[in-house]
């Protein structure tokens, strides 16, 4: 009846996703102010898919790249804008996460009748 749960697979992966996404700009921002510092990034979401998709018995774990930014005149490559903007997004996406999870949650309890 229920052999098929990718919906939890997915969003699990999705919150983690965020979890991680707001590690790595949270360190970014810590070394905001360091020179030569050199700002990563957190593969998208979509990319971490598309590669479980095509070797599903690979690493399950989010590869981390060197963000693409400037540099500034003492060489460190953090944009706090953007380290926002990344934030407030990995909030976003982590909300969402859980709440489909939640409710993916809640229809399976009614389909079972258990509440």
């Amino acid at each position: 009846m229920f052999s098929n749960m990718d919906v939890f697979k997915i969003y699990s992966a999705m919150a983690r996703h965020a979890a991680d996404n707001q590690s790595v700009s949270a360190r970014n921002l810590a070394h905001s102010d360091d020179p030569g510092f050199k700002a990563s990034e957190l593969e998208s979401f979509q990319d971490y898919l598309a590669r479980m998709a095509t070797n599903p018995s690979g690493s399950e774990d989010f590869k981390i790249r060197r963000a693409d930014t400037p540099a500034s005149p003492n060489g460190n490559t953090v944009s706090i804008e953007q380290e926002l903007y990344r934030s407030a997004e990995a909030m976003s996406q982590h909300e969402m996460a859980l709440t489909v999870y939640t409710k993916s949650l809640d229809l399976l309890r009614t389909a079972m009748g258990k509440k």
